[in-house]
């Protein structure tokens, strides 16, 4: 039972990590302790009401109750095994890792330890795409046949205090490039089709002109058992931001103004347009944890765990 003043352990305290604090912060969670590689000063966190340390072996005296992991993404699964063996519940941030080597280590650590272990992919949590998921469940607008996401962002804008270059985003050392890392829409197409997938073929873009030595984008055709076909685009070098869906049923379309948080559902010769008025992103991040919570209060997780990390290397297969 995870209780207000039971230790959480935060690893790494980026801009992520730093709104984990705050979201558990504004829970009434008190107890938390941030492991960091650099001494680099907190940005939007008072050090005084958090401990930070930099020796692993603390761990072992904090005995933490649950960890989220916001390093960079090449450290995730060292420092969820590490976790993992110690009997600490993990919420890593997404992907899982850059590559699958030891994934199975991990849904081997978690099963022995009874450790649930999550994936951090909190677009599930979005009122738009829990509509769109109930839709789909009780077949509302008939068999959901195809669906395409474009995510276009610019790396430069994302953290403008630092230098983009550095980022663990631009690094293919550190599990970088915008497939890796804007893969919400990968796991979000995947959750909604409701299907294993079953094929898929990425093409990578490299042509930009950003001093990475990654991909800058990506497009990514997937197919599902069930026949549904799936588009992503993603990439971190469009100056102007977009980021918009569409899903296409028996019986009609949704498509979805991400930025603007205007959902238009088109059925039965109707438009109907929901809106979500000041929209903020730090909901679906609670909502995230306290889902995360919950599944270790009631025990419950065995299933729910091994399947995100069975679907989170399907994604690494993927964007490989």
């Amino acid at each position: 039972m995870m209780k207000k003043d039971d230790p959480i352990l935060i690893f790494g305290a980026g801009s992520i990590g730093e709104r984990h604090i705050y979201i558990l912060q504004n829970l009434g969670y008190r107890n938390i302790w941030i492991y960091r590689q650099r001494n680099l000063p907190l940005r939007n966190i008072d050090k005084k009401i958090v401990n930070i340390f930099s020796d692993l072996i603390k761990i072992d005296q904090i005995k933490p109750k649950a960890a989220i992991i916001c390093t960079p993404t090449f450290q995730h699964l060292e420092q969820a095994l590490f976790c993992a063996e110690r009997g600490i519940h993990i919420l890593i941030e997404k992907p899982l890792s850059h590559n699958l080597t030891d994934c199975d280590k991990l849904i081997t650590a978690s099963i022995k330890h009874n450790v649930h272990v999550q994936v951090a992919y909190m677009l599930r949590y979005h009122d738009f795409f829990q509509d769109i998921k109930s839709i789909i469940e009780n077949n509302k607008m008939g068999n959901l046949l195809s669906m395409q996401t474009y995510w276009g962002e610019y790396l430069p804008d994302w953290h403008p205090w630092e230098d983009y270059r550095q980022s663990y985003a631009a690094r293919k050392e550190q599990g970088g490039g915008a497939a890796l890392t804007l893969s919400h829409d990968i796991d979000l197409l995947n959750w909604l089709s409701e299907s294993a997938v079953t094929s898929w073929k990425i093409l990578k873009n490299y042509r930009s002109s950003l001093e990475i030595n990654v991909e800058s984008g990506a497009d990514i055709l997937i197919g599902y058992e069930n026949g549904i076909t799936a588009h992503c685009h993603v990439n971190f070098h469009e100056l102007n931001s977009k980021r918009s869906y569409r899903f296409v049923f028996d019986e009609g379309s949704i498509e979805i103004d991400f930025l603007l948080s205007i959902m238009t559902t088109f059925y039965q010769k109707k438009t109907i347009i929901k809106t979500i008025p000041d929209f903020n992103r730090n909901e679906l991040y609670k909502a995230q944890t306290l889902d995360f919570f919950k599944k270790i209060n009631d025990g419950n997780f065995r299933e729910g765990s091994l399947r995100s990390l069975e679907e989170s290397k399907v994604i690494i297969s993927i964007c490989q």
